[in-house]
């Protein structure tokens, strides 16, 4: 911490400032004790910034979903003002090291037991961060700070208040917002961020803590090559127990879509109490003894008893310093100079690592598609006890071919497994064969962080009618982060994450298609032959998609009336991995002739075709010929 200078003021709102702790490119970070004598970092904006209307109402915004995050897990909001000149706000303090210090310089790896209690601390705050509307985007081992009552998310991160008013999303410096080695894949290529992106990060931390290492590499290996092996490479565990394996990986896949929310992590991880070992738990407790004890120490100098009134900041000539050299605690974005004192500043240690934590997040918006149901279960994912006990790492879909191959499956399962206790039907499995789609839920029997295994499961839908019989026994064994060996009887097949949520459609795919004619014109004139299908967004076990045809009817003989014959009908989606998977067709009773002919299960897939795209419609009975459709 340095002393105040003479352009600082000495109070912000009702807060008194003792010193300075950096400048970064949001603004001036300061240490201050309120007049109840507790400790606080205010933060105050810079003039520059102050003045631009936009940075103004983003700064407001941002500051008021924090206050809605309330500081569980995190450092809390105890004072702001965002209309004063400059702008500021103010956070408490957290009493314990960054997890980087204690894992890199005093202690080492953590225990796989300490490890899971991080996880699920760090993921309950995250569900109270995402219900407020927020993304973290720069969880790393130095914003997560270990207390006796457990870790706590800070960050020195600039909110996107600043990246309104700065070129592509940058900081004032030019820098990319996020810490190499802590990014996500979508991150790296700077696409928009949602919460799965705290998720990936989250991986990273705990890799990082257990282990001691980075799981994409580390500095020495240069930023560039870091954030590729990120976006394109599996992540390095050596050296990680195996009970953490599936955890790690299932938080690490590449697809934000197949990482398990911060909820289910929450209900799916034990807690550990005391959740460090002894001799870090004691240093902890005698760091968080001497800032307590900080806190009650009065005051002294010529400027004790002025305050500044709420909502200004007050200035006057700055106390001459106590003699003897200062200390400046390292923060992230600051470019303060260095130096070293002993007694309160010493103490105060971590507090100025909180301080840094003022506008931690960024703002998400609120209509993220697929239901994850961060937001809406975060009221009751404080408990510290799990739900259920599938592993994270199984979180969600898996799909495999049974017969076939990719690109020409005759038949597909599904099975996406959500949290629940042994005996509870958590499995939504799909079964889709060329002459049948089936639809039901399996019992859960067991878990553990490399098996899961399905009993009895029951019918939910079946398309035809009546054609379905339960599954019988099934087991997944985890392979990869987004591989499992599944296996039913003899039956083995290999299956891969895949799309979950309301919104499993790829965008391509959505809209309308009109077949391609046949060379030659056709019976009865063009205008009589329709074929199409429009294809609509929606989870699976919907009938997303539509088919319409309509052609001449024939006589016996086999020529062109002048009626038509008219079908409709509907298939139900089975499957969204590599191709979207159909069932059989459903005719539609208000416009179905007898004349109609029901179809097979089919599977779509897009391919270009002299520059425009096209849509391929493959039966899954036999090999043939798929049909071919442009966009209507």
């Amino acid at each position: 911490m340095d002393p105040l200078n003479a352009e600082d003021p000495v109070a912000v709102g009702p807060f008194r400032l003792i010193g300075r702790l950096g400048v970064g490119g949001m603004g001036r970070v300061f240490l201050a004790r309120s007049a109840g004598g507790r400790m606080v970092a205010v933060k105050v904006v810079h003039a520059e910034l102050a003045a631009q209307d936009e940075f103004r109402r983003r700064f407001a915004r941002e500051v008021a979903a924090l206050e809605r995050v309330g500081g569980t897990g995190t450092a809390p909001v105890l004072g702001a003002d965002t209309a004063a000149e400059p702008p500021w706000v103010a956070v408490g303090y957290v009493p314990g090291p960054s997890l980087r210090t204690v894992v890199g310089d005093a202690y080492g790896p953590l225990p796989t037991d300490s490890v899971r209690t991080l996880a699920s601390g760090l993921a309950r705050a995250l569900v109270h961060v995402h219900a407020a509307g927020l993304v973290h985007r720069d969880l790393k081992p130095s914003n997560v700070l270990l207390t006796v009552d457990g870790p706590k998310i800070i960050d020195f991160g600039i909110a996107r208040a600043v990246d309104t008013v700065t070129d592509g999303g940058l900081t004032s410096t030019g820098a990319v917002v996020g810490s190499p080695g802590f990014m996500s894949p979508e991150q790296v290529r700077g696409e928009r961020l949602t919460p799965a992106s705290d998720v990936f990060c989250l991986g990273a931390v705990l890799a990082y803590a257990a282990t001691g290492r980075t799981p994409f590499g580390g500095a020495d290996s240069g930023v560039h090559a870091t954030m590729f092996r990120i976006a394109h490479d599996e992540p390095d565990l050596t050296g990680l127990a195996p009970e953490l394996t599936g955890l790690i990986r299932a938080c690490l896949t590449k697809d934000p879509a197949g990482r398990p929310t911060a909820t289910e992590l929450v209900e799916t991880l034990p807690v550990t109490e005391p959740w460090l070992p002894a001799d870090l738990l004691a240093s902890l407790g005698r760091q968080a003894a001497r800032l307590l004890e900080a806190e009650t120490e009065p005051e002294t100098g010529p400027d004790t008893e002025r305050e500044g009134a709420a909502g200004h900041v007050t200035t006057a000539p700055t106390p001459a310093p106590a003699p003897g050299p200062s200390v400046s605690v390292s923060v992230s974005d600051t470019v303060a100079p260095r130096r070293r004192r002993r007694g309160l500043t010493a103490a105060l240690t971590a507090l100025a690592v909180a301080g840094a934590a003022v506008l931690a997040y960024v703002a998400w918006p609120q209509e993220r598609s697929g239901g994850t149901g961060e937001g809406r279960a975060a009221g009751g994912a404080s408990a510290a006890r799990p739900a259920g006990i599938v592993p994270a790492a199984f979180l969600g879909a898996w799909e495999g071919v049974l017969r076939g191959s990719a690109e020409a499956p005759y038949e597909v399962s599904r099975i996406e497994i959500a949290q629940g206790a042994a005996g509870s039907r958590s499995a939504v499995y799909t079964h889709v064969t060329g002459e049948r789609l089936c639809i039901g839920r399996a019992v859960l029997l067991s878990a553990n962080d490399t098996e899961l295994v399905l009993g009895e499961a029951e019918i939910t839908a079946s398309v035809p009618e009546r054609r379905c019989t339960p599954a019988a026994r099934q087991t997944l064994r985890l392979r990869a982060n987004d591989v499992v060996e599944w296996g039913s009887g003899v039956a083995r097949s290999t299956f891969q994450r895949a799309r979950t949520g309301g919104s499993i459609v790829p965008a391509a795919l959505l809209g309308t298609w009109n077949q391609v004619p046949l060379a030659g014109p056709p019976p009865g004139g063009a205008d009589r032959w329709i074929n199409r299908l429009t294809v609509t967004q929606g989870p699976v076990g919907a009938a997303l998609v539509r088919l319409e045809q309509s052609y001449p009817r024939t006589d016996d003989q086999g020529n062109v009336t002048s009626e038509d014959v008219d079908c409709a009908a509907t298939a139900v989606v089975g499957a969204a991995g590599r191709l979207l998977v159909l069932g059989p067709q459903t005719r539609d009773p208000d416009t179905w002739d007898p004349d109609c002919v029901e179809d097979v299960s089919t599977n779509l897939r897009i391919v270009r075709h002299q520059g425009k795209e096209r849509l391929l419609m493959y039966g899954m009975s036999a090999d043939g010929e798929p049909g071919e459709y442009v966009r209507g």
